[in-house]
């Protein structure tokens, strides 16, 4: 199992964007059961501030699906630079981040004030037209999500 995770891991780099999405996919999938990623978080971390938007979203991604496990707190103390990704120059990213906000709100239910500022705030001008509804929508679905997680609590 090591070694598979091992490779997946390798793969979320890989130049081969199909590849890449199958391989988070995977890990989002292992990262639902056991904490065995925690200990890669800090990559993911360093994933996130990427050139590269795929390799961005796909940290952003196993973050939040780590959240869970975040003993030592991590997130914590990255929150604001994931934060700004909400509006990532690249819009696909942006709306990928929004969407996993309600799954980090969850599992750090003491961010989640931080993170719906942070929605609210959110400047959108910055997308073409054909692309700003879309995050607003988003962010508004990720709005309702993260209260009534935070209501159900």
């Amino acid at each position: 199992m090591n070694e598979r995770i091992e490779e997946l891991l390798e793969l979320l780099t890989s130049r081969d964007n199909s590849q890449a999405y199958q391989a988070l996919k995977a890990l989002e999938e292992v990262s639902a059961e056991s904490n065995c990623l925690y200990p890669h978080m800090d990559e993911f971390i360093a994933m996130t501030g990427s050139s590269n938007s795929y390799i961005r979203t796909r940290g952003l991604a196993l973050i939040a699906h780590n959240a869970k496990w975040d003993v030592d707190d991590k997130i914590d103390g990255i929150i604001d630079g994931y934060l700004e990704h909400i509006t990532d120059e690249k819009p696909i990213c942006a709306r990928q981040c929004i969407k996993l906000l309600p799954l980090l709100a969850e599992a750090k239910p003491a961010l989640a004030p931080k993170i719906v500022s942070a929605l609210r705030d959110a400047n959108v001008a910055r997308y073409a037209d054909s692309m700003r509804p879309l995050v607003q929508k988003d962010i508004r679905n990720s709005l309702l999500a993260i209260e009534h997680v935070r209501a159900s609590a």
